[in-house]
């Protein structure tokens, strides 16, 4: 496939994967089938994504520089890993192997089609610095050290609350309140 069309569609996917993970949502609630335990399993396991979400929020300056501290010293996308990890925590609170497979789909179609497009927007932004972070720090699966950086970086709560990262908090605590309140009322234990 030319890198063009590549290109073509992660700039469809980065349109599209906000209105297609509402879309998801509500398939997802509607078939999944949780259990207490699976819930809680669940909520632990969306709790370290949102937790790595909202720590890289608090890193990067969109499109001001290039970030390569904090959690960008092990891994390029944190916060897809974070993504990543929360989906696995609501597949495992769904207790539903097809809802499981949807969301691999999702991240191989949609997920990383947008990693890739981003990546080649953060080259032409940054085209001094990205190639040689590109091939010391890995694009999903952290690194156990972290790379070493001269760029000085920390948290900044601000950032958090620019990047309006507490959304997904809300929507994940909204999603495990609805699927709680199924199992009581629609007995879907």
């Amino acid at each position: 496939m030319p890198d063009t069309v590549k290109l073509d569609w992660g700039r469809v996917a980065r349109r599209i994967r906000i209105p297609l993970g509402f879309a998801f949502a509500g398939v997802y609630f509607w078939f999944a089938r949780p259990a207490w335990r699976s819930l809680a399993i669940g909520a632990v396991v969306v709790l370290l994504g949102l937790w790595l979400r909202a720590f890289a929020s608090g890193y990067v300056k969109k499109a001001a520089e290039l970030t390569t501290t904090g959690p960008y010293a092990y891994t390029r996308n944190p916060l897809y890993l974070g993504s990543m990890i929360m989906a696995a925590g609501f597949g495992v609170a769904a207790r539903n192997w097809w809802l499981g497979a949807g969301m691999v789909a999702v991240f191989l179609l949609i997920y990383l089609p947008v990693i890739r497009f981003e990546e080649e927007l953060l080259r032409g932004l940054f085209p001094a610095d990205f190639d040689a972070y590109f091939a010391r720090v890995p694009r999903l699966l952290p690194r156990l050290r972290a790379e070493k950086s001269d760029a000085p970086g920390e948290f900044s709560r601000a950032l958090y609350l620019k990047h309006r990262e507490y959304q997904a908090a809300i929507g994940a605590a909204v999603m495990f309140a609805a699927l709680a309140a199924k199992m009581v009322w629609w007995g879907t234990i």
